[in-house]
C-alpha cells in the first residue's frame, strides 16, 4: 500500500508539473508578438514578393523568438483576400501587412471588425486608427534607370512591361520617360499592358514583342525575371524590378530598382512591441534606402554610371525631382512649368502619359 500510494503521489505531482508547465507555454505563446503577410505573389517570384519575404525575415533575425511571423502568398485581390486577412486577423495576429494594391478595401474593411489589430497596407491610401499605409517612391528609381535607357539605347525604342494602370505604375513610366527624354529627346516608350503582376509567360512574351518592334533596351513593373532573360535571349538589355535580378540574366541586366523593406518592417514590429505603433502614412525613397540599386553591370559605360549618379545624389539632397518641369503631356502641351514640380497628391492619383509614351492609356 505504501508503493502504491507513493506512486500516486508521485503521478500527481507529474500532472501537476506537467500543468504548470503547459501554463507557462501557454502565457510565454501569449507573450510573443505575431506578425502577418499577405503576399500577391509567391514567395519565388524574385520581384515584389520575394523582397516583402526578405523584410519578413529581417523581423525574424532582429526579434528572433519574441517574435512569430507567417505569411501567406498568392492571395488574389479581392474576396479571396478579404478571406486570408480575416483569418490572420481571427488567429491572434497583433499586425498584419497586405502587400498589395488591390487588398485596400478589404484591408480596411476586416481592420473595422478587428479594433485591437494593427494593420498595414502598401501602396494604398485608405486609413483608420489601425490602418496605416507605407510604399516606396519607386518612381524616383525610375528617373535612374529611364536616365540609363536613354544613354544606352540606339533604336531610340524603348519597352516597357506594365501590369495594371493603376497610378504606381503610370507615374513610374512617365518618370522613366521624362528621365529617358532629358537626355535623348528622340527616344520614345512602346507599352505592353500584361494586366498581372506575375506571369512569367505573358512577361517574356511581351518582352519579345517589344523586341521585335525594335526596343533595344526593356524594363518592366512586373515581378518576374522573365522579361530580362528574354532580354539576354535576344541580345538587349534591361533592369530588374523590385530585387536585383542578375542572376538571371547577368549579361543583360544594366542595374534594377530594389524594394527594401526590411528596416521599416523591423522598426513597425518593434513599434507594436513596446506600444508606441500608431496610424501614420509613409513613403520614402532613394534617400532612406527604402528604393536602391545594386552594382551596376559590366555592360555600363562609365559616362552612364556617373549620370545615373548625379540623379541619385540629386534626389538625396533634395535638388533633383523626378517631376520637375517643364513637362508636356501626349499633346505636347505644358503641364509643368519650368522651376515647379509635380505635388504628392497629384502623383498619387496620376492618370494620363506625359510626352514619349506611345499608345493611349487603358481604362
Amino acid at each position: 500500500m505504501f508503493v502504491f500510494g507513493s506512486t500516486i503521489k508521485k503521478t500527481a505531482i507529474a500532472i501537476a508539473a506537467g500543468v504548470l508547465s503547459l501554463g507557462a507555454m501557454s502565457v510565454a505563446a501569449a507573450d510573443k508578438t505575431k506578425v502577418g503577410f499577405v503576399y500577391v505573389g509567391p514567395v519565388g517570384d524574385h520581384g515584389w514578393t520575394y523582397r516583402h519575404d526578405i523584410g519578413r525575415q529581417a523581423i525574424e533575425a532582429e526579434f528572433g523568438d519574441d517574435v512569430e511571423t507567417t505569411f501567406v502568398e498568392s492571395v488574389a485581390e479581392g474576396a479571396d483576400a478579404e478571406r486570408v486577412i480575416r483569418n490572420l486577423a481571427s488567429s491572434g495576429h497583433d499586425l498584419i501587412f497586405t502587400t498589395s494594391f488591390g487588398y485596400m478595401n478589404p484591408t480596411v474593411k476586416v481592420a473595422k471588425d478587428f479594433p485591437k489589430v494593427k494593420f498595414e497596407h502598401a501602396t494604398g491610401y485608405k486609413r483608420a486608427d489601425n490602418v496605416a499605409t507605407y510604399s516606396g517612391r519607386f518612381y524616383e528609381g525610375r528617373s535612374v534607370i529611364g536616365t540609363m535607357a536613354g544613354m544606352m539605347t540606339k533604336s531610340n525604342i524603348v519597352g516597357y512591361i506594365a501590369s495594371f494602370p493603376i497610378p504606381e505604375v503610370v507615374r513610374g513610366i512617365n518618370a522613366f520617360t521624362i528621365a529617358m527624354r532629358r537626355v535623348n529627346p528622340e527616344a520614345e516608350v512602346k507599352v505592353v499592358w500584361v494586366n498581372s503582376w506575375y506571369d512569367p509567360g505573358k512577361e517574356s512574351d511581351a518582352a519579345k514583342t517589344l523586341i521585335d518592334q525594335g526596343a533595344d533596351v526593356i524594363t518592366q513593373h512586373t515581378d518576374s525575371p522573365a522579361p530580362l532573360q528574354a532580354a539576354q535571349e535576344r541580345g538587349v538589355v534591361g533592369f530588374g524590378q523590385a530585387s536585383d535580378m542578375s542572376a538571371f540574366a547577368p549579361d543583360a541586366q544594366l542595374t534594377a530598382i530594389v524594394d527594401n523593406w526590411d528596416q521599416y518592417y523591423v522598426d513597425r514590429t518593434r513599434a507594436v512591441i513596446d506600444g508606441t505603433w500608431s496610424s501614420q502614412d509613409v513613403w520614402d525613397g532613394i534617400a532612406t534606402g527604402m528604393v536602391d540599386f545594386p552594382e551596376y553591370g559590366a555592360g555600363v559605360p562609365d559616362d552612364v554610371k556617373a549620370a545615373a549618379d548625379v540623379i541619385k545624389n540629386g534626389i538625396i539632397d533634395g535638388s533633383f525631382h523626378s517631376f520637375q518641369g517643364p513637362i508636356k503631356n501626349q499633346a505636347g502641351e505644358i503641364i509643368v512649368d519650368e522651376g515647379e514640380s509635380i505635388s504628392d497628391e497629384e502623383l498619387l492619383g496620376m492618370s494620363y502619359y506625359v510626352e514619349g509614351v506611345q499608345g493611349s492609356l487603358p481604362k
